[in-house]
């Protein structure tokens, strides 16, 4: 599905605010053998009039959001994301976030980093929770068949779906299963008291989302298991720009999207005219660039992302994962 606006987005002005707005509405990408994310009624949002008012006093009195979100500003995507995971679970009523990024050690070796761990509000059980945000953009001749994950690879070149979603499945929800993180999680409750007495029960979540980029003009079918509402965007080469640029409705505004605001889309206000997003693309692409991100709205199209990307691009793309075996059984979400 495209990116929409939506009247809870609509009523939010500060960036931060918007973006967190969006993550509690945005869908997964991709589906995976483990629980989703934590829906707005597991965070204490079940009556929508909640969540407007706990939004409302955001943008009234933000130094909360902004003290968490601190430097990830001008950090990596990835950091930014999670910031607001943090303050989300931290901050919201149904919650509690007892810790983040907790690194487990055997010996002086560190085998991983939990993302989050919380709990429902007076609740014993544990909940490890890891996040990614992925913006993906899809190859017409790549790895795999045509629906292969690894088909599906970041801006930068540097990483795939496949390779992500490997990551998640294989490694990081399965560092609460070791001796070493029960032992550490363990001691979080024995430090708050709450549930202490009763056998540790650890249950595990994975929250994915972000946008997948189709290349305008080719037929590539959705990668396997991608999320049926995941959002979707379009890519094209820069030398196919005004020939896409001819077929938008006159009338056409756009933004130019910088990180980490690549979540929420702009207010209406914030667009420019076609031509001055032209211009600073035609700008970015007169030597070799980075690949850029644009919004596009018409009042009868609605909503488009769009991935600019350089005539050569890809300049590289990432090995799929290798010695990926059968799934077998799916999670049961719970660590006796």
């Amino acid at each position: 599905m495209p990116d929409s606006s939506s009247p809870r987005l609509d009523h939010c002005h500060h960036p931060l605010v918007r973006d967190l707005a969006w993550l509690l509405e945005a869908p997964d990408l991709v589906s995976m053998p483990w629980p989703g994310r934590p829906a707005p009624a597991t965070l204490g949002f079940g009556d929508p009039a909640c969540l407007a008012a706990w939004l409302d006093d955001l943008e009234a009195y933000p130094d909360l959001l902004e003290a968490r979100i601190g430097d990830a500003l001008s950090g990596r995507m990835g950091l930014y994301h999670e910031r607001l995971w943090q303050f989300l679970l931290a901050e919201a009523p149904g919650t509690e976030l007892l810790a983040h990024n907790l690194r487990i050690h055997r010996d002086k070796q560190t085998l991983g980093e939990l993302d989050l761990l919380y709990r429902h509000t007076g609740e014993a059980e544990v909940i490890h929770l890891e996040v990614a945000i992925k913006y993906y953009l899809g190859l017409v001749e790549g790895p795999g068949e045509t629906d292969d994950q690894a088909r599906w690879i970041g801006p930068g070149g540097a990483d795939s779906l496949a390779g992500k979603r490997e990551h998640l499945h294989r490694r990081q929800l399965r560092l609460s299963e070791l001796p070493e993180a029960r032992e550490v999680i363990q001691a979080l409750r024995l430090a708050d008291a709450v549930g202490a007495d009763r056998p540790l029960a650890i249950r595990r979540q994975v929250a994915i989302p972000g946008v997948l980029f189709y290349p305008w003009h080719a037929d590539l079918p959705r990668p396997r298991d991608a999320g049926a509402h995941h959002l979707r965007g379009i890519w094209l080469a820069w030398s196919s720009w005004r020939d896409f640029r001819d077929g938008l409705a006159a009338g056409t505004r756009g933004a130019w999207l910088n990180k980490p605001h690549w979540l929420a889309l702009p207010r209406a206000e914030a667009l420019l005219p076609l031509r001055a997003l032209e211009a600073r693309l035609a700008q970015h692409f007169l030597q070799p660039a980075a690949p850029v991100q644009v919004v596009l709205w018409h009042g009868d199209a609605g909503w488009q992302r769009v991935f600019v990307v350089a005539d050569d691009w890809p300049r590289q793309i990432p090995l799929p994962p290798f010695g990926r075996q059968p799934e077998g059984p799916e999670p049961a979400g719970v660590v006796p």
